[in-house]
């Protein structure tokens, strides 16, 4: 009896796990619309052999089987291939290529960062995308070195091929052996120097060398032992180029590396291609899609570049220099970096009287009254670069005749004599002899004097012989000398102008009394 019911217990058994797989089968039928794959899983009321009904539910539930293996096992290996969230840019949602942190904390993608703030100042609400903290539109990111190493590992290990050629990513140096470094980078170096590649295929050997140089400081000393041929490829690339991402990636490398640093490198590939490496430069500086970064390099690089020059070369100097360098410094949307390598470009190239010429007449000395004036003192570099500019381009007179044109050009330059620096306080009273002695109408002498300028100039001569390398806010004897030089110039009319304060007057030499 017992053993009776055991077996009708099994057949039970059996029959609800008949009618559970069926149950089953009919929810992934209706649930995943297998029917362009399968069989219908319905059963066949055509077939009249039980037998050959259970063979057909086995057979579709062990294919259902194999069918659900293979999706788990591909969401398996899609979850292990998965981008971490943290190696996506914010703004492009793409994996970054070189990581740069804002103020806020919030890490971008520098490509995609650097358009964003240069949009933004355009319209003077410039943020954090995430945060919506106000960033200054010219703030320098800060490379996230940590966040561009694990990224490259990642790549390496987990897509190897796609991903990391997409990215530019290769094997990081430290997972390689000295030799097979030494190896690839001339390797490397071998293939930059093949005139007849394409430009697609420059732009990758470049991007592999950067990620070498952003290794840290092995993959720097690696890449400089491999110099001069290095430095030659990379400036031939940026000269015979007509690509612009090729070009800023070479640009990119040179200034990580540190040639324009390097006198006798860049010395040599002057003396070789000057000419053509300024007119790439400015090519550079006149791309309006180039980024502010970009465009900072290539000021920068164009500033060494025109010191090194002989001056029988940089006497010639194209007149789009000067206008691009004018154009950089009228920019809102350029930083720091930009109009400071502008100021180094005209303070340097017209030391030149030809390059004078062409300065004043693209509207240097109109841009750089307004750098004076927009500083305010607090940039003492950029002070005493534009009046060493200024001082050069009154040595002419279409430069001289602009500084008297603009509205507040003495008052500006007569601003720096006092409380800036002996270098600033020495070149603003160049500028004014220069004025005083060559331009010096009624109209100008009567401004000298309502603007204080004057006065300023009687404190210089006046100051004690004593106050000059010692105190960096002061003036030498030389510089004491010249302000006593142009007060001489016009004693009669400034010596009892009224706008003259009292205190002035006691100031004046007496020597100079008529």
């Amino acid at each position: 009896m017992g053993e009776v019911r055991r077996r009708h217990r099994g057949s039970y058994s059996q029959c609800d796990a008949r009618s559970r797989s069926e149950a089953e089968c009919a929810h992934v039928h209706t649930s995943f619309s297998l029917n362009p794959l399968l069989p219908s899983l319905s059963t066949s009321r055509s077939v009249s052999s039980s037998s050959q009904a259970a063979r057909g539910r086995r057979r579709k539930a062990c294919f259902i089987d194999r069918f659900f293996s293979c999706k788990m096992e591909e969401q398996g290996q899609a979850e292990v291939d998965e981008v971490p969230s943290y190696f996506l840019c914010p703004i492009t949602l793409d994996v970054m290529r070189d990581p740069v942190t804002l103020p806020t904390g919030i890490t971008y993608d520098r490509h995609a960062i650097h358009r964003w703030l240069r949009l933004a100042g355009a319209a003077k609400s410039a943020t954090c995308p995430l945060t919506k903290l106000p960033v200054a539109p010219d703030c320098d990111p800060t490379p996230n070195h940590t966040l561009r190493r694990l990224i490259h590992s990642w790549c390496a290990i987990h897509r190897p091929d796609a991903l990391a050629q997409r990215v530019g990513v290769s094997t990081p140096l430290k997972t390689a052996s000295a030799d097979d470094n030494r190896a690839r980078l001339a390797k490397l170096v071998s293939l930059l120097a093949d005139v007849n590649r394409r430009d697609r295929e420059t732009l990758a050997t470049l991007r592999e060398i950067r990620d070498a140089v952003a290794e840290g400081e092995q993959g720097r000393e690696l890449v400089a032992a491999a110099l001069p041929g290095v430095a030659d490829a990379l400036f031939a690339v940026l000269v015979r180029t007509s690509a612009p991402e090729t070009a800023n990636a070479a640009l990119d490398v040179i200034c990580s590396l540190r040639l324009s640093e390097s006198e006798r490198c860049l010395v040599r590939v002057v003396d070789r291609d000057g000419m053509a490496l300024v007119d790439a430069l400015v090519s550079m500086l006149q791309r309006s899609d180039a980024e502010a970064a970009s465009r900072a390099r290539a000021a920068s690089l164009l500033a060494d570049v025109t010191a090194c020059m002989v001056p029988s070369r940089a006497a010639f100097l194209p007149e789009q220099v000067f206008v691009e360098s004018v154009r950089l410094l009228r920019d809102d949307d350029g930083g720091a970096s930009t109009t400071k390598a502008a100021l180094r470009v005209l303070a340097g190239a017209t030391s030149h009287g030809r390059n004078r010429i062409k300065a004043a007449e693209a509207g240097a000395v109109a841009a750089l009254v307004d750098v004076l004036l927009a500083d305010g003192g607090w940039r003492r570099s950029w002070c005493e670069l534009a009046l060493c500019a200024l001082d050069r381009l009154c040595g002419c007179a279409e430069g001289r005749a602009a500084l008297v044109a603009h509205g507040a050009g003495v008052a500006a330059v007569g601003e720096k004599v006092v409380g800036t620096s002996a270098a600033a306080s020495g070149k603003a009273v160049r500028v004014l002899r220069s004025v005083a002695r060559h331009a010096a109408t009624a109209e100008v002498v009567r401004e000298m004097a309502a603007t204080g300028t004057v006065g300023k100039l009687c404190l210089v001569a006046a100051s004690a012989p004593g106050t000059g390398p010692e105190d960096e806010h002061w003036c030498d004897e030389r510089t004491r000398e010249r302000a006593r030089e142009t007060l001489r110039l016009h004693a009669r009319a400034w010596r009892g102008s009224p706008c003259l304060h009292p205190k002035m007057h006691a100031l004046y030499p007496r020597s100079f009394d008529l």
